[in-house]
């Protein structure tokens, strides 16, 4: 019997059309010898769909009409699993659309990826692939990272965090203060982003406030950095869980600009298959593998498996390393990718690990992780509502002693 899996994309974030990408690639890459496949997609607006229009990348160019060949679902847990039902119910015949063993989240972005959809498959008891809640959080939130890393005793920049009203109340201190830290350049960070989006370099004061100024406009706690001068970008995967983990092989990012941006890693274009249509992070401009020295690639493989375990990560994650050349090469991570742009297959299939069989690993720790959970205590054998055992309930209104 096929294991029928849910893909589930989209959403209210800025990286919505970035997790469309993901998630077709997926749903394609999937045995179906091995798998039931069934779609479900978030719109911005919150609505959750299903149907087979949503395996085509191409429909995507016109949502309203993909739409109308698609059905608003909700996800409804019964005894014996999780089902997929008629969010507008038909008057006759069954409004069951199908059983979701094993939810496979292909998203990318707040509300999404970090850890709100985590947690609503933990109160469903519903399997999935990935991150749990605690690490997709962490690995969103750019400076609560930043600490679990910084006492793990791994290298990060440091950063200054601070509120948006903050500094609408006094604009001047803080500019003052992030000067003072650390001069220019300085980056800026919407704290809970990714894919790039609303990040800013600055290399002197009026660039810092416009910076502030447009990090602003997508979230409200940001974050400052010194900006590393002479800068390589190093990316490295890592695939497992607690107990075994698997490195990727390390890829640089050609950039445009002084970072890495959003059209660099979705948008630049780049020969027959990097650039193609529906490419996402696959078809991005790369040195793969990256030019480093053998104890220089080590020393990040290390770095990310020492990453990965300090923030409790499972399923594929890519960690992003910054490389400070006028500094004797020294190593800092950035951030962690808890679900990496399309998956981040294409360093795995370098070192052996195809994109169907690197989906299996995913699923396969999926299952195991609820297997174990399945064998913790999450109830306690006792009934407070037994007033004559314990009086607990006395003075509350309508109980009797």
């Amino acid at each position: 019997m096929k294991l029928s899996v849910g893909v589930f994309f989209g959403g209210r974030s800025v990286e919505h059309e970035v997790s469309v990408i993901t998630a077709v690639q997926a749903m394609h890459a999937m045995d179906k010898a091995r798998y039931e496949v069934l779609p479900f997609y978030t719109t911005k607006e919150g609505v959750l769909y299903t149907g087979d229009a949503l395996f085509e990348i191409e429909r995507y160019r016109d949502i309203a009409a993909l739409l109308a060949l698609c059905t608003p679902v909700v996800l409804q847990r019964r005894r014996d699993g999780v089902y997929a039902m008629r969010a507008e119910p038909k008057r006759f015949g069954s409004n069951e659309l199908g059983r979701v063993d094993v939810a496979f989240p292909a998203v990318h972005g707040t509300n999404t990826e970090d850890g709100s959809l985590q947690g609503f498959f933990e109160t469903l008891l519903l399997p999935y692939a990935g991150c749990d809640v605690l690490s997709s959080a962490l690995g969103m939130d750019k400076m609560a990272q930043k600490q679990v890393l910084k006492d793990a005793g791994l290298p990060v920049l440091d950063a200054i965090c601070f509120h948006t009203r903050d500094y609408v109340r006094d604009a001047e201190a803080m500019l003052n203060n992030i000067e003072a830290r650390f001069g220019y350049p300085v980056i800026v960070k919407p704290v809970n982003l990714g894919s790039s989006v609303g990040i800013g370099v600055a290399n002197d004061r009026e660039a810092l406030r416009a910076a502030i100024d447009q990090a602003s406009g997508f979230a409200f706690r940001l974050l400052c950095e010194r900006a590393v001068g002479q800068l390589r970008e190093i990316n490295c995967a890592v695939l497992g869980d607690y107990e075994e983990v698997v490195p990727s092989f390390l890829e640089e990012p050609v950039t445009s600009g002084e970072i890495l941006s959003y059209t660099d890693k979705y948008l630049s274009g780049g020969g027959a298959k990097q650039g193609q249509k529906g490419a996402g992070m696959s078809g991005a401009r790369r040195r793969l593998p990256a030019d480093l020295p053998p104890e220089k690639a080590q020393e990040i493989r290390e770095l990310a498996l020492a990453a990965f375990h300090a923030l409790g990560c499972n399923g594929v994650v890519r960690i992003d390393f910054l490389i400070d050349t006028a500094d004797g090469d020294r190593v800092y991570i950035n951030e962690p990718n808890t679900i990496p742009g399309s998956l981040a297959f294409y360093l795995f299939q370098p070192a052996g690990i195809p994109y169907d069989r690197l989906i299996d690993r995913l699923i396969e720790l999926a299952l195991k992780r609820q297997r174990e959970r399945a064998t913790l205590i999450f109830s306690y054998e006792t009934n407070i509502f037994d007033t004559k055992q314990t009086g607990a309930l006395k003075g509350i209104k309508g109980m009797k002693g």
